[in-house]
């Protein structure tokens, strides 16, 4: 049995590169960027009116002139017009260019305009205000936009107004998730008294799409022969499998011999923790295998505290750990890391960790009533309030 922090660096160091897929930039909010972006000219491109109002020259106004004739109008993505008389203004409309010959916008709530004159209504004007001048944001050339981001809304903007009609982003590794055992029926299935419905495989699906991995599944019963000729096509399809149930000690977990049988190289079988200690992992030359123990707390917190680390690791993404503080005092006798399950809330602007009295790694319901996971080290029993650890957050 090795160590939780022995078990990441095993998985951590047997990371792969899916490669880069070219995608349309609609499609990919949630996915890793793997180009820079950069700007395709200046940020603005134009002296860019800010403010609905009149423009004039403020050399005038400087010199106390206080009304102007209205020369034109300069709409938003219309040509730019030029200002023929410096005494004279141009009403100009927030987000067109700048007409030529002026360099001061006075919105309409400063001036009142009768008979094609506008009388300018404060004492104060600055030149060049209400002007966003060509270039202040970014200029052509810069990147705006940095290899390895996940792309979120704001950088759908950033991409089309440069025209990235295509972006190129990490390829998502190809998922098949398994669960095992007789016990479980479909969710559509009324179990009888000795079964239970399918859930840790939904619960695995859900978590890999908020990292917009979309998986398959499926469910093989406790039959070894079927086990092993299933799980023989899948190593050879796909680039992960992620297993829940089957890994313990029982008469029917099959998987750990299924897998030598099969030539699957373990890098390790049973972690120092709980919940979640029979975690199997290994590989072969094209696929990782992510092997968790069936109880549905166990399974939830293996793909949190592993699978997310490498797939993390694997596009490219450097990722903070979050600490929080121990609002309680917590004992733990056992010689293993507990993740323990908290409700977070924030406390003069510290994120305080409340924990959650649960049945064990079989309470599913109580998943619902936490937030993340505070991970206790097993160098000591006694953890106080105030104290701070690890946390791995799912909400």
């Amino acid at each position: 049995m090795i160590t939780v922090k022995e078990a990441k660096n095993i998985i951590l160091n047997s990371t792969q590169n899916f490669g880069v897929e070219e995608i349309p930039f609609l499609k990919s909010v949630g996915r890793v960027l793997k180009e820079d972006i950069f700007a395709d000219r200046d940020f603005p491109p134009f002296n860019r009116v800010s403010m609905d109002g009149i423009v004039i020259d403020f050399s005038s106004f400087k010199n106390g002139q206080r009304s102007f004739k209205i020369e034109g109008i300069q709409a938003a993505g219309s040509e730019q017009i030029t200002l023929i008389n410096l005494e004279n203004c141009i009403e100009v409309m927030t987000g067109s260019v700048l007409p030529k010959n002026a360099n001061t916008v006075i919105r309409y709530e400063d001036v009142r305009i009768e008979n094609g004159i506008a009388k300018i209504l404060i004492d104060e004007v600055c030149h060049f205000q209400n002007i966003h001048q060509k270039g202040k944001d970014k200029s052509e050339g810069d990147i705006l936009i940095f290899k390895n981001t996940i792309i979120s809304s704001a950088e759908i903007g950033v991409l089309a107004t440069v025209g990235k009609e295509f972006v190129k982003v990490a390829k998502q590794p190809k998922v098949m998730i398994i669960s095992t055992g007789d016990e479980l029926v479909e969710v559509h299935q009324f179990p009888l008294e000795h079964q239970i419905r399918r859930s840790n495989v939904f619960t695995l699906v859900s978590l890999l799409e908020r990292l917009q991995i979309y998986s398959e599944t499926d469910h093989i019963t406790d039959d070894k022969p079927v086990l092993k000729q299933k799980i023989e096509t899948y190593l050879k399809e796909y680039d992960v499998l992620l297993f829940s149930g089957a890994v313990s000690k029982g008469k029917f977990d099959f998987l750990p011999e299924v897998f030598k049988e099969l030539g699957v190289e373990k890098l390790f079988h049973q972690v120092a923790q709980r919940p979640g200690k029979p975690f199997w992992f290994g590989q072969t030359n094209m696929c990782k295998i992510f092997a968790f123990p069936g109880n549905p707390v166990s399974t939830f917190v293996n793909c949190l505290a592993y699978f997310y680390p490498w797939y993390f690791k694997s596009v490219g993404l450097e990722k903070q750990e979050e600490t929080a503080i121990l609002a309680e005092d917590v004992t733990f006798k056992p010689n293993l890391t507990y993740f323990l399950q908290v409700k977070l809330s924030y406390r003069f602007g510290h994120l305080i960790a409340t924990p959650i009295i649960g049945n064990g790694s079989g309470d599913l319901t109580s998943l619902v009533n936490a937030d993340a996971f505070i991970e206790l080290p097993n160098d000591k029993n006694e953890f106080k309030s105030g104290e701070v650890f690890k946390i791995i957050i799912y909400r």
